[in-house]
């Protein structure tokens, strides 16, 4: 994509399935009423502006403690499932590229720049994202649809807000423009480009803030 092009965009909604509001992996953080919300307003400005809109779901097993196939947690939420698209793909492992006809179904289309919206933040999110960028693709990702749950393993503990944030300003320093749904909105309407950045500027900033606060 040059400089003066407009993009070519898809907007790709990852799991927004059952289990992350009322099964096993509630969404703590933003608060899933107001990532769910953010969701259905994406989905529907994309229709408006002539987004494909394509819907991922996770698979696992009927054995499976989370998204067993057929579960009421493995359903695709109301607010996905009730919305119009244009393809669905069901996949197996995190990125919604790997082992599914995304990248193609894209390529078909032209597609330059994958908008990211669904669940989680951390987890098929960030893998996604960076399956895209590792594509060529310019990526936007609507970090108010989206969320993160906390962990605790032995390598330590993090708190959903904590993950949810760490992981949005990491992808802002190179692997896609991370924004606000009505900013996503806005950029539709006006015909406008995300702010991008790099790692080499992230962390100088960082470092000025740091040096500023010592």
């Amino acid at each position: 994509m040059t400089e003066t092009s407009a993009p070519r965009r898809a907007l790709v909604v990852i799991d927004v399935q059952n289990e992350y509001e009322t099964g096993g992996l509630r969404i703590q953080y933003p608060p899933v009423a107001e990532s769910l919300r953010n969701i259905g307003l994406a989905m529907d400005a994309a229709r408006k502006a002539g987004i494909p809109v394509i819907v991922v779901q996770q698979m696992a097993p009927e054995s499976a403690p989370l998204f067993a196939a057929g579960s009421h947690g493995w359903a695709l939420h109301e607010i996905v499932a009730s919305r119009p698209r244009d393809h669905y793909v069901p996949k197996a492992l995190p990125s919604a590229f790997a082992g599914t006809d995304l990248g193609e179904w894209l390529a078909a289309r032209a597609v330059d720049t994958l908008a990211v919206v669904g669940y989680m933040t951390h987890n098929c999110n960030d893998t996604t994202i960076k399956h895209a960028f590792d594509r060529g693709l310019q990526v936007e990702f609507l970090h108010d649809a989206s969320g993160s749950v906390p962990y605790a393993n032995r390598a330590g503990t993090a708190t959903a807000e904590e993950i949810h944030r760490v992981f949005a300003v990491v992808e802002q320093s190179r692997y896609a423009a991370v924004m606000r749904t009505d900013e996503w909105i806005d950029h539709l309407a006006n015909g406008t480009a995300p702010e991008r950045d790099s790692i080499h500027a992230s962390h100088q900033r960082a470092l000025v803030a740091a040096a500023r606060a010592a």
